[in-house]
């Protein structure tokens, strides 16, 4: 008896890992991950990257970041990008990155109807309408609810400046 339940045991077990062997783990890229495998992030990567962020990025957070396109980069003042992404101007550039992110995961659905002042990582708050879509300041949201392993991104059309 003992032997058949050996038996039936190391069958049952090598079965079992058979088929975790087969089945694909999916795991939830996080918020760099999914940002880096976007065209339309790259320059935010870039600063993200120039800033010394990604680690911080990648922690188990969780963060809510609000996420300026390409577009609304460039749509900033001529060189405004190139100067941030200067060494010498890393601490500009972490005060500007860090604005962007909210600790915690608030997805949309959270800030419907709501009008708030939210305190960002960099220790200024954003206003917040979610009125009518969701705005964050004077930028809106064009894209809601990117959800990652460590948060949510909301892509945004305007970069967030701090006062």
């Amino acid at each position: 008896m003992n032997r058949r339940f050996a038996l039936k045991a190391f069958a049952a077990s090598g079965l079992v890992a058979a088929i975790a062997a087969c089945t694909p783990m999916t795991s939830q890229p996080d918020i760099v991950d999914i940002a880096a495998s976007s065209d339309q992030f790259s320059t935010l990567v870039a600063a993200v990257t120039a800033a010394d962020l990604v680690d911080t990025l990648k922690s188990d957070g969780p963060f809510t970041v609000f996420a300026p396109t390409n577009a609304a980069f460039a749509a900033l003042p001529a060189g405004t990008v190139d100067t941030l992404l200067l060494p010498e101007n890393k601490d500009q550039l972490v005060k500007v990155l860090t604005y962007h992110v909210v600790p915690g995961a608030v997805t949309s659905d959270q800030l419907a109807g709501q009008r708030l002042d939210v305190e960002t990582v960099q220790g200024q708050s954003v206003h917040v309408n979610g009125t009518h879509g969701v705005r964050v300041n004077n930028a809106t949201v064009t894209q809601a609810d990117i959800i990652a392993s460590n948060g949510v991104i909301h892509r945004i059309d305007k970069v967030l400046l701090p006062k």
